[in-house]
């Protein structure tokens, strides 16, 4: 048989596509023997399950006022108790789910891409790196938490103005994870080469270094996705996250630290479900680690 061009270049084709699904198999099945991963997808998958079916799951407005009924112990007809204005607790963490996953998910997003853009730019160009990397160690220097009410007092309590906040208290975090994968991608020498055959500075940063930095990106999100519950919960516990009588785990926590001892229900189903969410990313992201960087897996080795 005859071996034309076009003979070659199919069975170039199917080698492709053979070693890209032996890859992705592979992938799969080490995500299930992570028990890490695993466990934490898992979890996330309730949640996420919780938030979208929950409010079909029960038909108590989340905003009625009941003083008839305030602080009700967890029954057969308010699953999780009433909170001290009468309104179900089990919806109200349910749709709280909504605004505090959501918050997290939003911030995730927003500090991954204005990360991995300052984080990019910083490693290639040197003359921006100095300017970046100061900025960012300006607003690393504050504690979260300060840094976050700072920036809420001079917006005013909003859920936008929550995510803007957490954006701007993450996003240099993401940038420096970025960076610092981005520079060692940067000295590898088929980028030496691209730039020696006149390629621009975009094409490089994208279409090269881009690329290679995402494994580290996706890892971080899931830790900022957790960090942001946590700190829109203690914004919103302090007074200065999202505003009654909107529901958040945050809110719901606020509300039941003054009668903890009477009504233990208030804090307890809450915290359950920030424990749980953020105990899922976390091991999510942990599992996610290990199956993504190479030099975890060969030293468990």
């Amino acid at each position: 048989m005859q071996i034309t061009p076009v003979t070659e270049k199919i069975e170039l084709t199917d080698v492709k596509h053979h070693i890209k699904k032996e890859r992705r198999e592979l992938l799969i099945r080490r995500f299930f023997s992570n028990k890490l991963a695993l466990t934490g997808s898992i979890i996330i998958l309730i949640i996420v399950l919780f938030t979208l079916v929950g409010p079909f799951l029960t038909s108590q407005d989340p905003y009625e006022l009941n003083a008839k009924e305030r602080l009700l112990a967890p029954s057969s007809e308010y699953l999780f108790g009433t909170d001290n204005y009468g309104r179900d607790l089990f919806s109200r963490v349910v749709h709280g789910a909504k605004v505090s996953v959501g918050v997290g998910f939003a911030v995730a997003l927003i500090t991954s891409l204005a990360g991995m853009v300052i984080g990019l730019y910083a490693a290639y160009f040197r003359s921006m790196d100095n300017l970046l990397m100061r900025l960012c160690d300006g607003l690393m220097a504050f504690p979260a938490i300060l840094l976050a009410i700072a920036i809420m007092a001079a917006l005013g309590p909003r859920v936008e103005n929550v995510i803007i906040a957490l954006g701007i208290v993450f996003t240099p975090y993401v940038a420096r994870t970025v960076r610092s994968s981005a520079l060692v991608v940067k000295e590898q020498t088929y980028i030496e080469a691209l730039k020696s055959q006149g390629a621009s500075a975009t094409r490089i940063i994208w279409s090269n270094i881009a690329p290679n930095v995402i494994s580290p990106l996706v890892v971080q999100a899931t830790f900022i996705f957790a960090d942001s519950i946590i700190t829109e919960a203690a914004l919103s516990f302090l007074g200065a996250g999202i505003p009654a009588p909107a529901p958040s785990w945050g809110n719901l926590l606020y509300d039941g630290k003054m009668v903890i001892f009477n009504a233990w229900w208030m804090t307890v189903f809450p915290g359950i479900a920030i424990m749980l969410t953020v105990l899922g990313l976390n091991l999510f992201g942990d599992g996610l680690r290990d199956l993504l960087d190479p030099h975890n897996n060969k030293a468990k080795k």
